[in-house]
């Protein structure tokens, strides 16, 4: 029984001393962001290269702009790129973010069947685009996602001077999806609609579909990343998160940027070199 008992302690210590195999743990970081980054390719086409450089993985979550916020709030991610000016304000003014840095803009373009029911082509400025799209009762299809592109398709509505929640489910429809869903949905209903450039140009069912109007100051569309503030949620991976943020804004990042294009068109345009401190 003692030899027993002996035996026994010995393998207790001979336990307590093997220290337990060292489990290498993935490094990663977590970032809410829009559909357009994500659908467009941007994202695929340049994290890698920060992953690269600094051995910590990104993962996205691709949803609208008022969802990636509320991500963000509520703590469950690192990071926030989104392209919403003032919900990103107030983001940091409430204190859930620590700053707010510009990275690129692209723009907003609405889209229509080739046969142009509204004749907006002729038109040319998205204010009035949006009146003829409304005086001919022309199908329009909305996100209505609260996404960013959501947000800004209310705002040309309100410089119309057109209260759109009136004609809610007649001729102005409310898809509740995604960009591309959207897309697809305008492309089988004949249908106008606003899309980021990106994802129209990553778009593969355009046949009989065409960009209506384009380049007018109100389509300008800038996007900015903010680290989720670690004061109100302790469990941020404060300095990853930062150390992607200083990544994007600086040289490299925003080469990466510029370099990405989608049929020969540069989809995104740096900007953080210019407001470095805003």
């Amino acid at each position: 029984m003692k030899r027993y008992f002996f035996t026994l302690s010995i393998l207790a210590a001979l336990f307590l001393s093997i220290s337990p195999p060292t489990v290498a743990q993935e490094k990663f970081i977590t970032i809410a962001s829009t559909t357009s980054t994500v659908n467009s390719g941007l994202m695929d086409a340049i994290n890698p290269l920060f992953e690269k450089k600094t051995g910590i993985k990104v993962r996205m979550l691709s949803v609208g702009t008022g969802q990636a916020v509320r991500l963000a709030r509520d703590g469950d991610v690192d990071v926030l790129l989104v392209h919403h000016r003032p919900s990103e304000d107030k983001f940091v003014a409430d204190g859930h973010g620590v700053k707010r840095y510009d990275v690129m803009y692209n723009d907003f373009v609405i889209v229509g069947p080739e046969e142009d029911p509204a004749k907006i082509v002729s038109v040319g400025e998205a204010r009035g685009a949006m009146i003829r799209i409304a005086e001919s009762k022309s199908l329009f299809l909305s996100r209505g996602d609260d996404s960013g592109t959501h947000k800004r398709e209310l705002t040309l509505w309100g410089m119309a001077g057109i209260d759109i929640a009136g004609f809610s489910g007649q001729w102005y429809r409310e898809t509740g999806s995604g960009m591309g869903a959207t897309l697809n949905a305008a492309f089988a209903m004949g249908a106008y609609t606003l899309a980021d450039r990106g994802t129209w140009l990553s778009f593969r069912n355009r046949a009989g579909m065409a960009v209506m109007v384009e380049g007018d100051p109100p389509l300008h569309n800038p996007y900015g990343i903010m680290l989720v503030n670690p004061a109100k949620h302790p469990h941020v991976k404060a300095a990853m998160g930062q150390q992607y943020i200083d990544w994007i804004v600086s040289p490299q990042g925003q080469a990466a940027i510029a370099a990405f294009t989608v049929e020969g068109q540069q989809l995104f345009h740096p900007n953080a070199r210019q407001t470095q401190g805003s």
